[in-house]
């Protein structure tokens, strides 16, 4: 079969005049969008990228990062989504530890460039924007030198073929590309598909920085399969958020915990902004129950998905009629997703208890990135380790405990932190919180609790202990509570823990 780009060049013939992509004033059809692409696939031909070769993109979410991505795909190029939250330094990692020798990027991070030129081998730049230095290649420029043409390829480009290395989000240890072939694109495409009956008419709002996987995957990519309309949002912004999704009439939303928080506080926020939208998904991060239920009271329907980077990212959803009844379930597994729930010796565990949760399908990685070994760990007994603590009830829905990592032992019982967090949540006054395990001379590790308050919220310490103490065994309750103005997190929304941490290691 072929490659992820042969959509677009379908699309433009099924129906080239339907709208493909929105960014701000800026409208493309899926004929002007193929055409771009293929210009652009001309262009980084011309320059001497060939198949196999990385190329690296550093730019905030714009129509052009579309059109890379499907460009890669036509030649069998592997693209590098930089994540520009990160230092300078860290951004060289990923550049020079992908092989990476081309970088795209948007005009506003010249300086950090202009570092990264320092510390990596940067031998081709294209600009979106304007140029700033002179060896540098003007994005437009390059697409006006070339014709329309579908681009003419050396080696076969199909589904078994890399095309996006996405690295962790490094919440521990040394960041890992997961590489992502484009089939693992079209079974996440085929999976949501399937779930949540895209269609033609279907309109995204992409918020997400689509350096992260879910930008590209939830819903972008699998839209465009289908020959729907995607919105692009340049950055996240509550506001902006709430007036496309009214101006552009959006049908599918997808956010993180983080995203559907900041929303529903934001003083513009009412449920006619959702008229139109039939999905409203949660991933990312654990969703509290107590946010599930602040939208069903506005009418709104907001479900539970649960996925990584190195599937594509899709793994499972909660189904609608069950976004409220089992509010803290991430579903069951997708169509062309298995999932099973083991011990330490892969054994099946019986519903309602505790292990790792352990996936395989064609949407998961090739692998990571020059990591021989991690690959092999990962994927230990022919299934994909997920790291990921979990039940499984007797329907087949699956509860994440927690992380097998976050999980510290206080007086030999284990302590899953967001069972913990969820509990916390459950006070009004308490706006983002996360739970750690610190040591401790007489227990070994205790609990520590970050509480961020909502405005003019007030709420002590002991409050949240004495509370706590009611609702939870007491080896569970955390020892400190410690407030913050807000908690440190990723582009996907996930707190950084390791940063938590290391402030009170």
């Amino acid at each position: 079969m072929q490659g992820i780009g042969y959509w677009l060049t379908k699309r433009a013939f099924l129906g080239g005049d339907k709208e493909a992509l929105v960014d701000g004033e800026r409208r493309l059809t899926y004929r002007e969008l193929n055409r771009r692409v293929n210009r652009l696939a001309g262009s980084l031909q011309a320059l001497g990228l060939a198949h196999g070769n990385r190329c690296a993109i550093l730019a905030y979410n714009c129509l052009e990062y579309v059109e890379v991505i499907f460009a890669s795909a036509k030649l069998g190029l592997t693209l590098v989504p930089l994540n520009w939250r990160l230092s300078p330094a860290e951004l060289a990692f990923n550049f020079s530890d992908s092989g990476c020798e081309t970088l795209i990027f948007d005009a506003e991070f010249a300086e950090v460039v202009k570092q990264l030129k320092s510390q990596t081998a940067i031998k081709r730049m294209i600009v979106l924007g304007s140029k700033v230095t002179p060896e540098e290649e003007v994005y437009e420029d390059l697409l006006a030198r070339q014709s329309d043409d579908e681009p003419t390829v050396d080696q076969t480009v199909g589904l078994d073929t890399a095309h996006i290395i996405m690295y962790t989000a490094g919440t521990t240890g040394r960041p890992k590309g997961a590489v992502l072939s484009q089939g693992a694109s079209f079974w996440n495409a085929i999976n949501l598909t399937l779930d949540m009956n895209f269609t033609p008419d279907d309109r995204n709002l992409s918020v997400l920085p689509m350096f992260h996987i879910g930008g590209i995957g939830l819903f972008t990519l699998p839209v465009l399969y289908m020959g729907g309309t995607v919105v692009i949002q340049r950055t996240f912004d509550p506001s902006e958020t709430l007036r496309l999704l009214r101006k552009e009439k959006i049908t599918l939303f997808f956010g993180v915990a983080a995203v559907f928080l900041f929303l529903i506080q934001h003083s513009d926020f009412n449920a006619e902004a959702f008229a139109n939208v039939r999905v409203v998904m949660s991933g990312g991060a654990p969703l509290p129950v107590s946010l599930v239920r602040q939208y069903h009271e506005a009418g709104i329907v907001l479900q539970q998905g649960f996925g990584m980077s190195e599937a594509a990212p899709s793994i499972a959803t909660l189904s609608r009629d069950l976004a409220l009844k089992k509010a803290g379930s991430i579903g069951r597994a997708l169509f062309h997703v298995e999932a099973r729930v083991v011990d330490g010796d892969m054994n099946d565990l019986p519903a309602g208890a505790e292990g790792e949760l352990v996936i395989r399908g064609p949407n998961l990685m090739q692998g990571y990135w020059n990591r021989p070994d991690a690959t092999k760990e990962a994927f230990e007994g022919g299934w994909f380790h997920t790291g990921d603590i979990a039940r499984m009830d007797a329907d087949g829905d699956l509860y994440i405990v927690d992380r097998k990592k976050d999980m510290f032992i206080s007086g030999g019982e284990n302590v899953y932190p967001a069972e913990v967090e969820n509990a916390i949540f459950e006070l009004p006054q308490v706006a983002e919180t996360a739970v750690i395990g610190i040591k401790d001379e007489k227990w070994g590790e205790v609990g520590l609790a970050f509480v961020s308050l909502k405005p003019g919220a007030q709420l002590g310490a002991d409050d949240i202990i004495e509370f706590l103490k009611q609702r939870l065994a007491k080896y569970k309750v955390p020892r400190q509570v410690v407030f913050v103005g807000q908690l440190p997190r990723n582009a996907a929304g996930k707190v950084l823990k390791n940063k938590l941490r290391e402030a009170y290691s």
